[in-house]
This record gives structure tokens, sequence and C-alpha cells, in this order.
């Protein structure tokens, strides 16, 4: 799925396993990167739940060691490895744990900075996964509604923003 300029959403052919939020960010993708990394607890999971980074090593092969935690009292591991880390795009997988110990995969998570060519940045957030019904799953999750609200944290910080 898409977020299209004006926030709705396109759904992609079912074949790529591919759900996307997209936004444009009033600053540029170094900012937008940093922000992304420096302030991860801060916009990662839709409010009211909230992220703790145990551990991010942003290298490839790195460990990617996080929770999510609810209102309710939901404490949800998200963990896996880095793939890439690059000034433009970091790339996740849940496939393997720490030590490359294989696990049950659902994504890849990829996030993009793109240039805009007016001084801002095209924010991407794309889950790919490896079958039609985990795809499916996710966007039943409430993947753009979840997703969105993320990459709307995100840009809040990047733009100079509060999202307390």
């Amino acid at each position: 799925m898409t977020e299209t300029a004006d926030n709705s959403c396109a759904i992609r052919p079912a074949q790529a396993h591919e759900l996307t939020v997209e936004r444009r960010v009033a600053a540029p993708p170094a900012t937008v990167r940093r922000m992304w990394e420096e302030r991860i607890e801060e916009w990662f999971c839709p409010r009211p739940w909230r992220m703790v980074v145990d551990r991010l090593d942003l290298h490839p092969g790195g460990v990617s060691q996080m929770r999510m935690l609810g209102p309710d009292g939901e404490d949800m591991p998200n963990h896996g490895i880095v793939l890439e880390a690059s000034e433009h795009r970091i790339v996740t997988t849940d496939a393997f744990q720490s030590d490359w110990q294989p696990a049950g995969p659902f994504m890849v998570g990829i996030w993009s900075f793109d240039d805009d060519g007016a001084g801002g940045t095209i924010l991407r957030g794309t889950a790919r996964h490896w079958t039609e019904e985990a795809c499916a799953q996710h966007e039943a999750m409430g993947f753009a509604e979840g997703w969105g609200a993320c990459l709307d944290q995100l840009k809040t910080l990047a733009e100079g923003g509060s999202i307390d």
C-alpha cells in the first residue's frame, strides 16, 4: 500500500507482497535520517504505544533489539538484524536474530530518505513480506494507520516540532 501525496492509500500489486507509506518532510534527508536514529524511541510506535531500544547497531549485520510497550502492559519484542544502513536508506529484517539465528520471518523493513529536489525529503517506510498471507495480515493489523502515524511523528520531529 502506498500513501499518496494527499496521504490517501493506493494498493500495489499483490504479487509484490509490499506495503508502503510515504510523507514529504520539510527538512533535508540528513536531518530526517539523523532524527530516525537519534530519536527512534519517540517516533517509532504510534501513541499511546512506545518503543524501547535495547540495542541497535546500525551497520550491516548489526543487531536490532527493540520492544514495543503498550498502554495495558503489553511488551512485544521486535528483534532482528540490520541489512543496510546508509545515508539514504536503512533496511532491517526479523528473519534473523543476533548471531544469525534464524527466526520466523515476517518482513523486511525499509526506511528511505530521498531528496525531494526542493530542500526537503521524501520519507518512505516499506514492509516487504515473504508471502501474500503475511502481507495481508500486516495490512489487516493496520499497517497504513500505524506506520503512517510513525512517519507523521518522525516528520514532526524532523521539522522541529514536538510530539508530546
